[in-house]
């Protein structure tokens, strides 16, 4: 699973980004000062590090320069109130990968962190190589999908649609969320692929009558595991 460092010490805002990113299959680890970020830092490893400019005890700049002074090369994001851009090429010096202003929406969040995990390689969908869905045995590192004595082989969209689906299963999963999860994007073409997806993914599964993969209409998608 992507575990991602949190830095952010507004608690209301810290509280909802943290919530929302698990909700997307991240691990958080929320720390609220400079000092609490740097210490998790050493102790832990992370995909990807989320911090807010304006932190007690250390700075977002200067936690960014520790990061980096230690060898590291895990991606930043900055957060901040200000959109002075001297900040934002402050940040881009000391080797931040992307700069978000305050107020932002978790989906544009969401959107750059797959974007970054994409272009890292770093993306993981899925916490564990193999889940169990109904009579199905899903694999998904070798991206296969088993029945009885049936193998479907999947393609990697199919594998992450399905196991971004599993991870969420028997709740409604609006297709924003899906698009950005899995695309990066929720525009008009990728929603059609999308429904090209989950039509064949229903096919996949119709084997199991404990299986449904609904659509929601006027929100999106859910799979439901009887």
């Amino acid at each position: 699973m992507t575990k991602i460092l949190l830095v952010e010490d507004d608690d209301s805002l810290g509280f909802v980004v943290k919530d929302n990113l698990e909700q997307e299959g991240y691990h958080i680890d929320l720390q609220i000062t400079g000092k609490a970020g740097q210490k998790a830092f050493q102790e832990n490893q992370y995909d990807i590090c989320i911090f807010d400019v304006m932190l007690p005890e250390m700075d977002g700049f200067t936690l960014a320069e520790f990061v980096r002074s230690s060898g590291s090369d895990v991606p930043i994001i900055f957060l901040t109130a200000k959109s002075l851009k001297e900040d934002r090429i402050k940040g881009l010096k000391l080797g931040a990968d992307d700069y978000l202003t305050k107020p932002f929406s978790i989906e544009e969040l969401v959107l750059r962190i797959e974007a970054i995990l994409k272009r890292t390689g770093k993306k993981t969908i899925a916490a564990t190589n193999v889940h169990t869905i109904g009579k199905y045995v899903f694999d998904t590192k070798n991206l296969k999908l088993n029945f009885e004595n049936e193998v479907q082989d999947l393609t990697h969209r199919e594998a992450d649609l399905l196991a971004f689906l599993v991870q969420n299963k028997n709740e409604t999963q609006s297709r924003e969320k899906i698009l950005i999860a899995i695309w990066g994007d929720d525009d008009y073409f990728k929603g059609r692929s999308l429904d090209v997806f989950i039509t064949r993914l229903r096919k996949y599964l119709n084997k199991d009558p404990n299986i449904k993969l609904t659509n929601v209409h006027g929100v999106g998608f859910r799979l439901d595991i009887g």
